[in-house]
């Protein structure tokens, strides 16, 4: 297949979680972003405010932008973006958090397969 025959689109996956060891810095640099937001309507920005206040995951959500990590990429346009954050239960040793899985494969599930393809041969 060319590439004038793929698409120019790309979808790209992140996940990352973060560790809030200060939530009142993190609630303040959110409150001021939303505070020196000049497209914001008073209306939309008390309503920010309160829920930046309630929730560190709101906070952050105001402070990432996806645009930020592509921006300055040569060659590439963001055309569609959205985000939004949680707060979870993290247990880096728990297999649901393990970072080398891909499609819900384990490691042990791609040994398993690579065992059986030699036990054939």
């Amino acid at each position: 297949m060319t590439t004038s025959e793929t698409s120019r689109y790309v979808r790209l996956h992140v996940e990352l979680v973060l560790e809030v060891g200060e939530p009142e810095e993190l609630t303040d640099a959110a409150l001021d972003r939303i505070d020196t937001d000049e497209l914001m309507p008073d209306e939309e920005r008390a309503h920010a405010g309160a829920a930046v206040r309630d929730d560190p995951a709101e906070a952050l959500a105001y402070l990432v932008d996806p645009f930020d990590l592509v921006g300055d990429v040569p060659g590439v346009d963001l055309a569609q973006a959205s985000w939004s954050c949680e707060q979870i239960d993290y247990d880096p040793d728990a297999e649901e958090w393990d970072i080398d899985e891909e499609d819900g494969e384990t490691d042990e599930d791609e040994n398993d397969g690579e065992d059986d393809e030699r036990d054939r041969a």
